[in-house]
């Protein structure tokens, strides 16, 4: 088979396995994912556009934390634990909204002003002084990146953000992502029976798109290809096909979409991806920016969150366009939640003897080189007994087994 050209080299000897089936419903390993992969890690929340008043709030809920994402009176995005320092209700209940002067705690009415610090309580008679900075909302690391809002609710040693996705920073500047604003979808959720790992399996490969997304391919032919996952980040490029389309959406796409010409000539008529380990990707559209990740409910359910944003100056044919995009996307998503749920049912057979890849699918293998290298345990063939994970992956770390 001859390799894809592209713009790295894949090793003529690459280990071709996947990870090992039982990483993929075992419960200590789920806990340990957790905390290593969604507590410690960036998480991408929101855009600033969905707080782009002083009140304005999103919700953000991963691995048993909450958080509030809230635009102050000063103008300035700051993410606190959604959690009342009082008896630990959610401050804010809903996915998003809006608040006037304060957020109030619906359980006994602690009240917070915007910038987080405590600003009255129910009652303050029956309490002892309470020093409002003290007292205040505990605050939630947080960076914007072309307007991207990430958030990290356990301080570790992974860089920032800007500086995992730097090496894309100019392809991406074009786009002018920050300026863009939501679309009247808002945040888009479905719940899958799947481990989260399934998911990424399956969308860190194009090598199954002529096959299993026909629409797509209409639409991309052979003007497609992934990068692998590089210090946290990866890149995929698709380019239009030239050629006539058979679909009628993509006809209808490929016709109507108007040149914007801020992007290179190269992205004009291209759809550009960017991976953030372990569970985000961001896409750019000539039409449109969206993102979509994997919050993992347990090791057998996973909910996908997306969202999407248009030009703030959106033009009739532009807004054609996206509803054309938005439309392939969907039915390609819906085609890929099949895809992972046969994926996922086969760890669990007593036919299955793990995956073999293609050089196609080097982004899975550098994803599931990710995943050991955060948490060795993953290159544990046999299962560790119950009770006896979190000892093995100790001492793999310890002995550097992990790779990456």
């Amino acid at each position: 088979m001859s390799r894809p050209e592209k713009a790295f080299d894949i090793p003529e000897d690459w280990d071709r396995r996947g990870l090992p089936a039982w990483t993929y419903f075992n419960e200590e390993l789920f806990e340990l994912e957790k905390q290593v992969l969604f507590r410690e890690r960036w998480q991408l929340a929101c855009h600033v556009s969905d707080v782009a008043e002083p009140g304005q709030y999103v919700t953000f809920d991963i691995a048993g934390e909450r958080a509030i994402i809230v635009r102050g009176r000063d103008g300035v995005i700051r993410a606190f634990h959604n959690v009342c320092r009082h008896r630990g209700s959610r401050v804010v209940a809903d996915e998003r909204g809006q608040c006037r002067a304060a957020m109030i705690c619906p359980f006994h009415g602690w009240a917070y002003n915007l910038d987080g610090t405590l600003r009255g309580v129910a009652h303050p008679q029956t309490l002892p002084d309470l020093d409002p900075k003290e007292m205040g909302l505990k605050p939630v690391e947080l960076e914007t990146w072309h307007g991207f809002v990430f958030i990290r609710f356990v301080p570790s040693e992974q860089p920032p953000v800007a500086q995992i996705l730097a090496r894309h920073e100019a392809e991406i500047a074009p786009y002018r992502a920050e300026t863009f604003v939501p679309t009247k979808d808002g945040f888009w959720t479905s719940t899958s029976p799947v481990n989260w790992k399934s998911v990424r399996d399956v969308d860190n490969e194009g090598y199954h798109v002529a096959i299993a997304h026909p629409g797509l391919h209409d639409l991309y032919g052979r003007g497609y290809y992934d990068e692998p996952f590089v210090d946290g980040s990866s890149r995929s490029f698709a380019a239009f096909n030239d050629g006539p389309a058979r679909f009628w959406s993509v006809r209808a796409y490929q016709n109507l979409l108007p040149e914007v010409t801020s992007l290179p000539e190269t992205h004009r008529r291209a759809w550009l991806y960017i991976g953030l380990f372990p569970n985000a990707v961001l896409s750019f559209y000539p039409d449109s920016v969206m993102f979509y990740q994997e919050i993992p409910i347990s090791p057998t359910e996973t909910v996908i969150r997306s969202a999407a944003y248009r030009h703030a100056e959106e033009s009739r044919e532009l807004r054609v366009a996206r509803y054309l995009s938005g439309r392939i996307d969907q039915i390609t998503s819906e085609e890929d939640m099949q895809l992972t749920i046969w994926s996922n049912e086969a760890t669990l057979s007593s036919g299955y003897e793990g995956i073999l890849l293609s050089d196609l699918e080097y982004g899975v293998r550098t994803h599931h080189d990710h995943l050991r290298k955060a948490i060795p345990v993953f290159d544990a063939e046999q299962e560790p007994e119950p009770g006896t994970l979190a000892a093995v992956n100790a001492r793999l770390s310890e002995t550097g087994t992990g790779t990456g």
